[in-house]
């Protein structure tokens, strides 16, 4: 797995690749080879278009949140079932799932400024119409339903173009803490919103929340329109032609460093972020209480998210057991938290769940597109979206109805326990290609358990990524 620039693992991006050629990048050029600012935390904060970028997501982030407060509660309310609030979140996955990779296909062909401009507007208006709905008091869950499809159908093509669209602001140089930036600016929002939701629910009602949240995407249209065209980091638009698709699949299944990340996203998606039903589940039934004390759960997971974006942000490197030992732990907290026997438990045990959940996802993304070629990563990208959120259609429902049926602990309990096994079975795989093997030693003052070579190691990309 890529680490970038000046390590010592999978070769990382050529900057040019990045960049493109021709007038446009000589302002970027210059600047970069006048100054080399000392890296850190908040580095790719010094790009202008990022910040602007930055800015209107926290502002359409907060109202997203606001809104996925607000839509769970809201079926809770109309139907009082867990499973029903599993079918909302599948229905707003599902089109990722069927369509994903189109959608990269599509990111790929298309500038990434000019088709975020469409995707948020409309994302907008998702919001705006529920809001009408459930202001009017004409709302059904079958409304609800079709606006979690609608809604995901927009992020299909968003996503990718999102996402690839990162290093066309900040360029490769800056694109690993850029990532982690986003994901703490999404977790900044996780931690007003649902708090903001609960006391607007309990206030005046969920319509609210939910009209917030669709004027809430004039932000980001604003700071894309604001954006300055020279100094952007263009990356090569692919000219429409056949099997662009098919093209996509072979460069990552030949590739271990791609794959065997996403394979992992995609048990955690699948199974183990299915926090929607889980939390809804220990609120309504376990712990008796009401949305204020759901917002409180998604504001104490998030700031253990926010915890973990700032901590990804300062590292250097993602490696391969970074990501499998943060998989595994996640797991293992999980199922802890099941157990949890008092409410404080389990809300403090969220604090650490939330920062494994948000390592896992940084280290992936970033690594991934690290060492993804820019002609191909807004369908790579595509992929690993369409795994790590695309599962959930699958998982949702089934999680949903075994809480449902065996209750709120032992949907949990199963959750972290397939993520804890896919992460051990991801990381003896990886070992393997790798060349290495698992070695334990009891005795005192020694390492007791360690990853090293084994006699004929192969694949040493890999090893050195691990």
């Amino acid at each position: 797995m890529s680490t970038g620039p000046g390590t010592d693992s999978a070769p990382a991006p050529n900057p040019d690749n990045d960049r493109g050629t021709g007038a446009a990048h000589a302002p970027a050029e210059a600047a970069a080879a006048a100054v080399k600012p000392r890296k850190g935390t908040f580095s790719s904060l010094r790009n202008r278009n990022y910040r602007l970028f930055a800015t209107g997501q926290v502002v359409s982030n907060t109202g997203t949140w606001m809104q996925r407060i607000a839509q769970d509660w809201l079926v809770l309310s109309l139907t009082g079932s867990s499973a029903a609030v599993g079918i909302t979140t599948a229905l707003q996955f599902l089109p990722m799932l069927l369509f994903g990779l189109y959608g990269g296909v599509i990111a790929d062909r298309l500038p990434k400024r000019k088709l975020l401009l469409m995707t948020q507007s409309a994302m907008g208006l998702t919001g705006l119409a529920l809001a009408v709905l459930t202001l009017t008091g004409q709302v059904q869950v079958w409304h609800v339903y079709l606006v979690a499809f609608v809604l995901g159908l927009v992020t299909v093509v968003d996503n990718p173009a999102r996402q690839s669209f990162v290093s066309e602001m900040v360029g490769p140089d800056d694109l690993r803490n850029a990532v982690s930036l986003n994901s703490a600016n999404f977790q900044s929002a996780r931690l007003v919103g649902p708090a903001v939701a609960g006391v607007l629910i309990t206030a005046v009602g969920s319509g609210w929340a939910f009209m917030l949240n669709g004027l809430s995407f004039i932000a980001p249209i604003i700071g894309l329109l604001m954006m300055r065209s020279a100094e952007l980091y263009p990356g090569k638009v692919v000219p429409r032609g056949k099997g662009q698709l098919r093209e996509g699949l072979r460069y990552v299944a030949g590739r271990p460093d791609l794959i065997w990340p996403i394979v992992l996203v995609g048990f955690i998606g699948t199974f183990g972020f299915n926090f929607p039903i889980w939390l809804t589940a220990f609120v309504d039934k376990v712990y008796h209480s009401g949305a204020g004390t759901y917002g409180l759960l998604n504001t104490l997971m998030a700031a253990g998210s926010l915890a973990g974006a700032l901590l990804a942000a300062r590292r250097v490197t993602s490696r391969l057991r970074l990501l499998v030992g943060a998989a595994l732990l996640f797991g293992v907290l999980e199922i802890t938290a099941s157990l949890a026997p008092t409410f404080w438990l389990y809300a403090v045990l969220l604090v650490p769940i939330g920062m494994c959940g948000l390592t896992i996802n940084v280290t992936a993304n970033s690594s991934v597109q690290l060492a993804t070629d820019p002609a191909m990563r807004g369908r790579v990208m595509s992929l690993f979206m369409m795994v790590f959120m695309g599962g959930t259609p699958l998982g949702a429902p089934l999680v949903g109805w075994i809480t449902d049926e065996f209750g709120a602990r032992i949907g949990f309990l199963t959750g972290g326990a397939v993520s804890a096994l896919a992460a051990v079975g991801v990381g003896l795989v990886l070992a393997r290609i790798g060349g290495l093997r698992l070695k334990v030693d009891l005795r005192p003052g020694h390492q007791h358990v360690a990853l090293v070579p084994r006699e004929g190691a192969a694949h040493e990309r890999v090893a050195a990524a691990a």
